[in-house]
């Protein structure tokens, strides 16, 4: 059947299912979701079962939205909404989604908005003809979800044409004959870094993450012949971090114009990760793969799903993200192939604890046969202290610090640790555990902790409840204060006082970190702390294991350093499983996968991992290198 039958029983289906009284203006199929218009969005909305009998009946997903031609004009729907909603509310922002004819009001007090059994909100939606959905304002504003949602609304008209190609794609006839899948390996197996994986079946290919290798800049192979992009169905990024996004808008730059799929928090964290590398690799004197206007466009191709939403990205595979308690918005990819051929899972990077900010990667799946693992501290000795443990010896070297009058710079990744760091050290300050001091910020720090607040659904509960009370949202502690220019960059390195920096990059790779440490280095009261991984060849390895000298360049020009200042690694902030952590949490997964494969990490730590695995659990393991093609059915 050819798509466009395919589309016109569809409409049928829905049509005889949806009570005759509920007027349909129009169905349309945009990227995975069959979407119904209609002129009386208020008879639709109210009965809270139809979207999903439909989608049980028809198995797509749903979408039911306001017919365009009975929106207002978004100016005018403007006026009226800040005309009727009540002060007492403390108006933040109002966005308009074109797309979904969604209208986001942001509120201090949702509840004003709301009115009571939801009547003044009822008002508001009957009023204005849209969608009209309240949300708790974030306490702290973001310009790039705000840039974000301001380019996706500009650009309504071109992304909607993208969803309609995607649609079609989606809705493809099947190739018959015998099926089968494999995972060819692209990047960041026996490594750390580039992490890609070409997950392909009879009918599709499908991209899982598209890194760069924070040190040397190097991509995955894409010059193997199944890597053709022209042929890959879609991307699937698993979080924001570089390692595994970095070379995703090269990817468009090169032509791809198929969709990403990602949770929004990486939508909009791997846009401002990608554009700041833009920016440092420009004051580098790097070349770069890519520039804005790509990153814009991947931002256009990219489909958000949370957590436990189900949709198809391919004829043959549905896509299902799960919690992987990493960083904020990453995700364990589940891949349903065929009706019941495969389901495999790529993990991603993991953290299978609670921890200051979220809750335990997901360990249960509706079925799961094969499973990509990360290994990052998959060595036999890569034990960690727990949370508390870490806090603890983050508060002794503190201290340390202080009873001297040292400096203390903390390299660290924007995203994730940087968050745990600054509340570690807000708690201890608070209670007086350590002096209190200036924590500066320098770097994307500050944009990508107002990223978290944003989206406060993925964050632990007690974090969430404390954001929300002004009083106690941590983040929001007079002791943390943002370096905005390098005028005052300039001014902290040259100060006399005691301070603690947060500065990127994490492995000082290059960013601000760098312009602290070369001033503070040669002083023996200051002290470099290490919390994150330091992968092998990175300046922060170097340093890590203890050179007394160092070589770096300055304006083009190399400089000699003399590193007399204090250094110390604090484990335990780590957004990775260690190995006890990674064993418990096979132990623990519902269903036991078949089969495990082992990547993201060292070559010995690869191979280690997956003996062990096998050894404890009979489990089938496999440790490829990069270039290797697995055939998993």
């Amino acid at each position: 059947m050819n798509v466009d039958k395919l589309f016109e029983n569809l409409k049928q289906e829905v049509r005889r299912l949806v009570p005759p009284e509920m007027k349909i203006t129009s169905i349309e199929f945009e990227g995975p979701l069959v979407v119904i218009y209609t002129s009386e969005y208020e008879k639709f909305s109210s009965n809270d079962s139809l979207a999903r009998m439909l989608a049980q009946n028809i198995h797509r997903r749903v979408d039911i939205r306001p017919d365009r031609s009975t929106l207002a004009k978004m100016e005018e729907v403007e006026d009226k909404l800040r005309s009727m909603i009540p002060e007492s509310a403390e108006l933040y922002d109002i966005n308009f989604i074109e797309e979904t004819g969604e209208v986001i009001v942001e509120v201090v007090n949702p509840n004003e908005v709301i009115g009571k059994d939801g009547q003044r909100l009822g008002s508001i939606r009957k009023e204005t003809g849209w969608n009209v959905k309240v949300i708790r304002a974030p306490p702290i504003p973001s310009k790039t979800v705000s840039d974000v949602r301001g380019y996706l609304r500009v650009n309504h008209d071109e992304r909607l044409a993208m969803l309609k190609s995607v649609a079609r794609n989606i809705s493809r006839d099947k190739i018959p004959g015998e099926q089968w899948v494999r995972v060819t390996t692209m990047g960041g197996f026996r490594q750390v870094g580039r992490s890609a994986s070409l997950l392909m079946t009879r009918e599709s290919r499908v991209l899982i993450d598209c890194g760069l290798d924070p040190n040397s800049d190097a991509t995955p192979y894409f010059a193997i012949p199944e890597a053709d992009i022209t042929k890959i169905d879609a991307v699937v990024i698993t979080h924001a971090h570089l390692d595994h996004c970095g070379t995703l808008p090269a990817l468009f730059k090169s032509g791809y114009q198929g969709p990403v799929y990602c949770t929004p928090p990486t939508r909009d964290l791997m846009a401002l990760l990608q554009l700041d590398n833009i920016k440092l690799s420009f004051g580098e004197n790097k070349k770069t793969q890519y520039e804005a206007k790509d990153v814009r466009t991947e931002i256009l191709h990219t489909i958000v799903l949370k957590y436990n939403e189900t949709t198809d990205i391919a004829p043959d595979i549905r896509l299902t993200f799960h919690n992987a308690g990493h960083i904020l918005g990453s995700a364990i990819a589940h891949f349903h192939i065929g009706d019941g051929l495969h389901n495999v899972a790529f993990s991603g990077d993991t953290k299978f604890e609670k921890t200051w900010l979220f809750n335990p990667a997901a360990n249960k799946f509706p079925r799961l046969e094969t499973l990509i693992i990360e290994s990052t501290y998959g060595g036999q000795k890569d034990v960690q202290p727990s949370r508390i443990d870490a806090s603890e010896e983050m508060g002794r070297l503190l201290l340390s610090a202080a009873e001297h009058g040292g400096k203390v710079l903390i390299p660290v990744f924007a995203v994730g640790r940087s968050q745990e760091v600054m509340l570690v050290i807000e708690e201890l300050m608070r209670g007086g555990r350590i002096p209190k001091c200036p924590v500066y910020l320098d770097g994307m720090i500050w944009e990508a902790t107002a990223i978290h607040t944003a989206y406060p659904e993925y964050l632990n509960n007690q974090l969430r409840t404390q954001i929300f009370q002004q009083n106690e949202n941590p983040f929001l502690s007079p002791i943390f204060r943002r370096v905005e220019t390098s005028s005052m960059r300039e001014e902290i390195c040259h100060s006399p006082d005691p301070c603690i920096v947060l500065a990127t990059s994490g492995m000082m790779s290059g960013g601000p970190v760098m312009e602290y440490f070369r001033e503070w280095a040669d002083d023996e009261k200051n002290w470099l702390l290490f919390v994150g991984y330091q992968s092998d060849g990175s300046i922060g390895r170097t340093i890590q294991r203890g050179k007394s000298e160092i070589t770096l360049t300055l304006k083009g020009k190399p400089i000699n350093l003399d590193i007399k200042m204090q250094r110390a690694t604090v484990d335990g902030f780590s957004g990775h499983s260690d190995r006890k952590q990674l064993m418990r949490y096979i132990g623990s997964l519902d269903p036991r996968p078949d089969r495990i494969v082992v990547g993201h990490g060292d070559d010995r730590k690869c191979t280690d991992l997956a003996s062990s695995i096998y050894k404890k659990f009979g489990i089938e393991t496999k440790a490829p290198q990069n270039l290797e093609t697995i055939r998993l059915k």
